[in-house]
């Protein structure tokens, strides 16, 4: 059974470092607290240059502080790949965008292969 994963763990991590949301806001360098204190409710998502602040500030990267939305990034990201794997394999018709099509379907294998049982119809 596959655990549903919080947005983030901004909240986690700072409890576990003992630091106040004040003064994780100075590590990373955030005006105030309050604004901590939304990123670790969820209420506003960090900019990228504050969630990198805080993977340098706990030691823990990104994508483990912000899993559930590295997660659901991840799915959505999947059902894109199929998607263009299918029309790259039913789109292509001369030679040349045949040939284009074939290097970017591998591409995709490559990187991003499909689970066992699956088709990309």
């Amino acid at each position: 059974m596959a655990t549903h994963k919080l947005e983030n763990y901004l909240r986690t991590y700072r409890k576990r470092s003992g630091l106040t949301q004040r003064e994780v806001a100075f590590l990373v360098g955030c005006r105030n607290g309050a604004q901590v204190s939304r990123y670790e409710k969820r209420r506003r998502l960090p900019p990228l240059r504050t969630a990198l602040a805080c993977e340098a500030a706990f030691g823990v990267p990104v994508s483990e502080l912000f899993a559930g939305l590295r997660e659901a990034a991840g799915k959505a990201v999947g059902e894109r790949l199929r998607a263009l794997s299918s029309k790259l394999e039913t789109s292509a018709t001369q030679d040349r965008e045949a040939r284009i099509a074939a290097q970017k379907l591998r591409w995709l294998a490559e990187r991003h292969p499909l689970p066992p049982g699956s088709t990309n119809s």
